[in-house]
């Protein structure tokens, strides 16, 4: 067997030479451009390396069935738990980029058009796997128009595919504890009982996630939805504990990426104030409108509205309790 070399088997001889500032190439030298130009590799490879972590979560979840008590889930949850941290290293890498000064960036900033984050494909697609859709995008004119043809049948072909928000609301259907309507009409006398006069529209919303069949405008089924706060309400019990932190974590995803965006909105607003982006989009309004649009997990989120103190939480049927512990046959 032949000894490995480690710039062999990390390639740095690619790596490290596929820095090529466009300032040098027009005889006008910008320090800065190093910088940028390193920061936004990395992200890629970042974005890369969450690429491969979803799709293996998304392979999991595309079984006809999961077994629960199988590592799959744990896996699932952990390899997500990883994607969180890899977003906190991509939203830390901001520091480093704001250490660039405004002036810094007008050394080399109009020799990058048309060039733009915007044509990031990779985090286009990171989005479509994790669930965003076409119809919830902010300025949907503007999202392939900036890209190759190839790029965009790459992004199309993608989004053909089963998101990991759908998997995840077809795996929460078939969970079996919360199927009992007697169990959601207690439920839902106990909720009301806690509301106050400012809430009283909660219960409506709470008919239509959990009584009422029709579901215009949400991704999570009424079984699904049911299940999500089963696990948020119950998840003291054994077998809860994983799915409880599956929602967690992907709650964790939104949170970062949303926090990422807005990182990113108060840079781009400090380098280049109210100017248009290199890529023709509005700069900082473009970037303020994807932050509010673009949640992925949202109805998970907007669970907390609906739970309930520990002290009022409905008895379960014994046969519940004992299916939800630890021994199971």
């Amino acid at each position: 067997m032949k000894p490995v070399y480690y710039s062999e088997y990390l390639q740095l001889d690619k790596i490290l030479e596929a820095q090529t500032l466009e300032s040098d190439k027009h005889g006008r030298h910008a320090h800065d451009e190093m910088l940028f130009i390193v920061i936004h590799q990395a992200y890629e490879l970042w974005f890369k390396q969450v690429l491969f972590e979803v799709d293996s979560v998304l392979n999991i979840f595309e079984q006809d069935k999961i077994n629960d008590n199988s590592p799959d889930l744990q896996i699932a949850v952990h390899r997500l738990q990883r994607v969180c941290t890899i977003l906190k290293v991509l939203v830390q890498q901001i520091d480093i980029m704001e250490t660039m000064t405004p002036m810094d960036f007008l050394d080399f900033r109009d020799l990058l058009r048309p060039a733009s984050g915007f044509q990031s494909i990779q985090f286009k697609m990171l989005e479509a796997l994790l669930g965003l859709k076409f119809e919830h995008r902010h300025g949907q004119s503007y999202y392939t128009s900036q890209l190759t043809p190839a790029d965009v049948e790459r992004v199309k072909s993608l989004e053909k595919r089963s998101t990991l928000l759908e998997l995840v609301s077809k795996w929460l259907e078939r969970m079996p504890y919360f199927k009992s309507e007697n169990l959601w009409q207690d439920y839902r006398a106990i909720y009301a009982s806690t509301l106050n006069e400012n809430e009283m529209g909660n219960l409506e919303q709470f008919d239509k996630r959990f009584i009422a069949d029709e579901r215009e405008g949400m991704t999570l089924s009424k079984d699904a939805s049911r299940a999500s706060l089963f696990i948020m309400l119950y998840r003291h019990y054994p077998l809860m504990h994983l799915p409880f932190e599956l929602i967690e974590t992907l709650l964790e995803v939104d949170e970062l990426l949303s926090t990422w965006r807005f990182r990113h909105i108060n840079m781009v607003h400090r380098i280049i104030g109210l100017r248009t982006g290199t890529g023709g989009s509005t700069g900082k309004d473009y970037l303020k409108g994807a932050l509010d649009k673009h949640y992925i997990f949202s109805e998970f989120a907007n669970l907390s509205s609906f739970l309930i103190e520990r002290n009022k939480l409905p008895k379960l049927n014994l046969d519940i309790v004992e299916k939800m512990g630890f021994d199971q046959d």
